[in-house]
């Protein structure tokens, strides 16, 4: 075992955490000593991979996989991280399920968890919708598990919901640790989560939420902008005002793009749904009426054409600070001339951080690993110092 994975496991065991047993849903429901650990753990996983060290901590079990919503980065993320720590992988098409026929939650959630050690959801589409199916699971397998149907409950971990994306969110902030340097780093730092044109509507809420959910925890300076009438929920919006004094930073809402970007270390510039839509889409879907989405999408994409020049362009990146910026997205990005006539940013400068987006990215797959870890071992620190002492090769052959 190297000195750095070594440090690491040290770092690890001196944190006080409860994230054994425990599910990963709500990134702001999480003690700062669970945030830092999965982050530890996610650079463990990360670093033994490159070392070619083999991380299976499980000889079986199933991860099961429930998307409610279409999904390349974070489906495949949590295949990879499964797969990493020696489970199997399931996705549950409900569409060939007997959920279709009326199945509840309750039996759904029971049925296909008997030899299954994670279940993984992204429901995010409609607001008071996607949280509540999560905790509705969870408490279904809690149920199955102390009735004695179920040998273990299964951790519950959130791809995303309408209200946070806590692993696209943490795999940002590892992003931004090693950038800066560390997470003391960030204190002071601003970072600009701004709303940005597309021409597609209904996309979530739940990355601006995300962001502002989690980066207010660590000193920074965030600032939300958006044009009127595309706010978040808005008590997220007030967990991130309560939080961001706590930790030593701020939190500000402009509807200045400008404003957002003047000074700032990181910019965040993506696109969301107004609320008020997102309510309106949610009611006619729950009152039967989906045969007016179309309407209300029509509506909705003229209210977008208005603000077009909500753009990460050349000239707003030189307002940040020494111009240079750090450019974040989840992606896929809706870049302008290349995959839409107009979009989120120019051409230019989204190349200019392309391979700055795939290496945010590709922290995902290690997070939701950490997240799964930690639930299932209660010493996540000697686990890992096993797995590296074993030093079993991940690739027999280079």
């Amino acid at each position: 075992m190297n000195k750095t994975i070594h440090c690491l496991i040290e770092q690890l065991g001196e944190l006080e955490t409860a994230l054994h047993e425990q599910d990963f849903l709500l990134t702001w429901e999480q003690s700062e000593a669970n945030l830092k650990a999965t982050l530890l753990v996610a650079e463990i996983l990360e670093e033994l991979y490159l070392a070619n060290v083999d991380t299976r901590v499980f000889t079986s079990g199933l991860a099961v996989s429930i998307f409610r919503d279409n999904s390349t980065r974070t489906r495949f993320s949590f295949a990879s991280a499964a797969s990493a720590l020696g489970l199997s992988v399931m996705d549950l098409d409900e569409t060939k399920s007997q959920i279709a026929h009326g199945e509840t939650v309750r039996e759904t959630a029971n049925m296909i968890s008997f030899l299954t050690q994670v279940i993984g959801i992204r429901d995010d589409m409609f607001l008071g919708e996607g949280h509540e199916y999560m905790a509705e699971v969870s408490r279904a397998v809690r149920q199955g598990h102390e009735e004695g149907n179920l040998p273990q409950k299964p951790a519950i971990i959130n791809l995303q919901c309408d209200r946070d994306h806590p692993t696209q969110t943490m795999a940002d902030l590892l992003h931004l640790q090693k950038t800066f340097g560390s997470l003391e780093a960030l204190r002071g730092k601003k970072i600009a989560m701004t709303w940005a044109f597309s021409p597609s509507y209904g996309k979530p809420l739940s990355v601006p939420q995300g962001i502002v959910g989690l980066m207010t925890r660590f000193g920074m300076k965030v600032s939300l902008a958006h044009p009127q009438g595309y706010g978040i929920m808005p008590e997220i919006q007030e967990i991130a005002r309560r939080q961001a004094p706590a930790s030593g930073g701020s939190f500000e809402v402009t509807d200045s793009m400008a404003e957002a970007f003047d000074g700032a270390d990181i910019v965040y510039p993506k696109s969301w749904a107004p609320y008020d839509v997102m309510q309106r889409r949610t009611e006619l879907l729950r009152g039967g009426h989906s045969d007016q989405l179309a309407a209300l999408e029509k509506e909705c994409l003229a209210r977008n054409d208005s603000h077009r020049d909500w753009e990460c362009t050349e000239e707003l990146m030189a307002r940040t600070q020494g111009g240079k910026a750090l450019y974040m997205h989840c992606l896929p990005a809706d870049i302008t001339g290349v995959s839409c006539e107009q979009g989120e940013v120019a051409a230019s400068v989204f190349d200019r951080y392309r391979s700055a987006t795939y290496h945010e990215a590709k922290h995902k797959p290690y997070v939701i690993a950490a997240m799964m870890l930690l639930n299932r071992f209660e010493h996540a620190d000697r686990t890992l110092h096993q797995v590296g002492e074993r030093a079993a090769l991940r690739q027999l052959f280079t």
